[in-house]
């Protein structure tokens, strides 16, 4: 009751705060963040030092993602609307369409498969794709004025809660160069044992964008720490607690793993430059451009006049007199001409005037009168000049030279000082010189990777209708892992040290593609592995969208296609664990796919449809006997494989997204439906649905409020099963102890509010939850129950 009452003090203090701040900030179309109040010309959100002196600052962010190969700008849109706020920081994400372990930064998987990203080098990361960003989704800025973005998410207590907070601050020195840091840290305590999670994020970030030359770079450091409790002894405690004599909390549910523990420390550098040779030329400057220099004009005028005031009042001082501001300030607004005051001898007010005099008395002015001609060409010379003031001088590249660096270094162990007797079918060695059941498997990796690139841009003129690029790319990749020796006259092997391998890879590519225009856009890229470890893969990406007015309506089409021929991860080839180890050979697998994409504006409809075919199909198969044990069960003989599918694996999926709304009442779905042709090695739920109904209102003109209920459900099938010794997802192959999950709602009820530079929500997850109920999101691996949760983001200018 406390933290209840806490949190709705903390919630009329915000409030307080943020109405002084009447500058509502919006995001454009094309990614910029700005302030009404700028565009209005209301003097308004400023400090009281910043009010002392009379000037405004300016508000506006843009910010942009790039293209990891060739650092191609693609505008993107800042986080910072109230819509889906309470959901941004949930495990399950945006549209409850993940796989989770149940507590906030736990590894996940997306129940939709046209969703997950393919999986790379390093797969032990790939769970925290919700925590780590990737280069080519990392979001840089350009900003007005200096921004600070706070956030912070909160739930449960201090023995079984979850928090997190991310700070972002981004500056500009100039238009050209801007920087900025992100700062994020996660910590879930865990509502069952031992399942807490620590993340760690610090990214920094510079760009500079000249007429000629462009480059972005890109520096972040990473740690994971994840406990391990290999899930709930029994799922009939969270299923059927009426089973057992006594009553358990969470917390006091028995876990099959405790002192187990994964480690990721990971650190990247990425900086792309670009070098472009083109011409200039003049065009009209965007709204936004002529409100900014509309800005500065104004600054710099109102910064003149400071100063001959500042000069005239050190003169009156000089002389001895008392300067008189009010006077002054009279003087200089009646010295100076209104802005809409008409010309003497304007060829208009003659008109207007002989106009007023009547029909009989007209005065007909001689235009061949030379101080008539004068005037009207003064004016025109006038207009001219005002028409150019609003003119740019834009640089229009033509063909660029491009270079992309990308570095990244990891290191992963998972240890552990306590394992279940029998629990892993195999003990390939130990560490020490007596068998123990500690653990400490350690793997590092680095990769360096050089892409040059060559590109013929569109747009310089009209007969460039689409850009052509091309490239070559290197790639050097390290690898550690352990290795074994067994000593003369002794049965058992030991740990003996580490082994290395060095790898690499030659390949080139190119591109072809047309982004300017409103109807139609298209983008084919290839690459091809001509030398190395990876000879033989290659890729072929395609893209293309159309646009087109129908009956009233907007239609969009796109279509997205592509033919991969991969190679495995090196650690699909070849591992080495206390408990885990393989070494084999893998044919490269092949993975086509068709998608779809059908969106009608007015109606807000968005239908998916999607084909994918899976030839030599890779993934891990888990085997594991479950006995039973007094109230619980003992997880033994666990065995870890590769498997790779002889067969070619099909998988379709259709999605339909539908808005709807009437007034002030909002409906939102998201239906999936997937079909696997092989559900016992790709397994996905047959249908998959998001809801979201709220109302959204606001109150005093100035405060948004969304009030609503939105619940997630899955039909039931055989999920992969999380395997804690390597931190992924694998498919249950033991026929006497796989478990079906899902066939179960789940509930939120929400408020989020937006009070101009404010965002802040509660949220009751899990409203639904109660004795007896199979809320697993991952086998064996039970949800919270019903938790109040708190989120507030605040924006600062300085």
């Amino acid at each position: 009751m406390k933290r209840f009452v806490s949190l709705l003090v903390l919630l009329v203090l915000v409030s307080h705060a943020a109405v002084a701040q009447v500058v509502d900030n919006t995001a454009d179309d094309n990614g910029t963040f700005t302030a009404d109040g700028i565009r209005n010309g209301r003097k308004t959100g400023r400090s009281d030092s910043i009010q002392s002196q009379h000037k405004e600052i300016p508000r506006g962010m843009k910010v942009w993602t790039i293209d990891e190969r060739f650092g191609d700008r693609r505008p993107a849109v800042p986080d910072t609307l109230s819509y889906m706020f309470m959901n941004a920081g949930l495990n399950t994400g945006l549209y409850g369409s993940y796989n989770t372990l149940g507590n906030l930064g736990s590894p996940r998987q997306s129940r939709i498969f046209v969703d997950r990203r393919p999986a790379s080098e390093f797969f032990f990361l790939d769970p925290y794709d919700m925590f780590i960003v990737q280069p080519d989704d990392f979001q840089f800025t350009s900003t007005l004025s200096p921004i600070t973005v706070l956030t912070y998410n909160t739930a449960g207590n201090r023995t079984n809660g979850e928090d997190r907070f991310r700070a972002l601050f981004a500056v500009n020195a100039g238009k050209e160069w801007g920087f900025g840091f992100k700062f994020d840290y996660l910590y879930g305590r865990g509502y069952y044992s031992n399942q807490n999670t620590s993340l760690f994020d610090y990214s920094m970030w510079g760009s500079y964008l000249g007429e000629r030359y462009q480059a972005h770079l890109l520096l972040s450091l990473n740690h994971q720490k994840v406990a391990e409790n290999g899930g709930i002894a029994n799922d009939a405690y969270i299923t059927h607690p009426e089973s057992f004599n006594d009553s358990y909390s969470e917390e006091e549910i028995p876990t099959i793993l405790q002192k187990n523990w994964n480690r990721n420390d990971n650190q990247h550098v990425f900086f792309n430059h670009r070098y472009s040779l083109g011409f200039f030329r003049k065009v009209p400057m965007t709204a936004e451009e002529i409100k900014a220099k509309q800005f500065a004009l104004k600054s710099q005028k109102a910064q003149e006049e400071e100063r001959a005031k500042e000069k005239a009042r050190r003169r009156a001082k000089a002389n001895g007199d008392d300067f008189d501001e009010e006077a002054y300030d009279r003087e200089k607004r009646s010295s100076g001409r209104p802005e809409d005051a008409a010309i003497a001898g304007d060829v208009s007010q003659a008109r207007q005037a002989a106009d007023s005099a009547g029909a009989g008395d007209r005065v007909t002015v001689d235009l061949g009168d030379s101080l008539q001609m004068a005037d009207l060409r003064r004016r025109d010379a006038q207009a001219k000049d005002s028409t150019e003031k609003w003119m740019k001088t834009e640089y229009v590249p033509v063909t660029s030279f491009i270079h992309t660096v990308r570095f990244d270094n990891y290191r992963r162990i998972y240890q552990a000082y306590n394992t279940p007797k029998d629990f892993y079918a195999q003990n390939y060695f130990n560490y020490g010189t007596t068998a123990n059941d500690s653990i400490y498997d350690r793997t590092k990796h680095w990769s360096l990777k050089n892409t040059f690139a060559v590109a013929l841009l569109e747009g310089f003129n009209k007969w460039a209708k689409a850009g052509l690029k091309a490239f070559v790319s290197h790639e050097l990749r390290h690898y550690e892992l352990p290795v074994m020796a067994t000593p003369a006259g002794s049965s058992a092997a030991f740990f003996d040290g580490e082994e290395k391998w060095n790898r690499h890879d030659v390949s080139v590519g190119g591109q072809l593609l047309k982004t300017l225009g409103r109807t139609f856009h298209y983008d084919i890229s290839a690459e091809a592995w001509l030398a190395g470890d990876r000879a033989g893969q290659f890729h072929l990406d395609g893209h293309a969208d159309l646009g087109f007015p129908l009956l009233g309506d907007t239609v969009q089409l796109a279509a997205t296609a592509f033919l991969h021929r991969s190679a495995a991860s090196f650690y699909m080839e070849q591992f080495h664990g206390k408990h885990y180890w393989w070494e084999q050979q893998l044919d490269q697998q092949i993975h086509s796919r068709l998608l779809g994409e059908f969106f009608l504006k007015k109606t807000r409809t968005r239908l998916r449809v999607g084909y994918d075919v899976l030839k030599n199909y890779t993934y891990f198969g888990i085997q594991n006997d479950r006995v039973k044990s007094g109230d619980s069960y003992l997880v033994q003989h666990n065995a870890l494989n590769v498997r790779q599918s002889g067969s070619p694996v099909s998988l379709l999926t259709l999605q339909l997204r539908q808005d709807l709304r009437l007034g002030i009442l909002n409906w939102q779905n998201v239906l999936t439906v997937q079909k696997s042709s092989k559900d016992d090695i790709l397994p996905v739920p047959v249908f998959n649905a998001y809801s979201n109904l709220f109302i959204r209102l606001r109150i005093a003109r100035v405060l948004d409020v969304d009030l609503g209920v939105d619940g997630r459900y899955f039909t039931d099938y055989y999920a992969p099963e999380y395997i804690p010794g390597i931190g992924s997802f694998g498919i249950q192959e033991t026929e006497a102890s796989r478990t079906k999950i899902g066939n179960y709602p789940v509930l939120d009820a929400y408020a989020n509010f937006q009070l101009q530079h404010t965002r802040f929500f509660v949220m009751f997850t899990h409203v639904n939850s109660g004795d007896g109920g199979d809320y697993f999101y991952t086998p064996h691996y039970p949800l919270n129950q019903r938790v109040f949760r708190f989120g507030i983001s605040w924006n600062f200018f300085n």
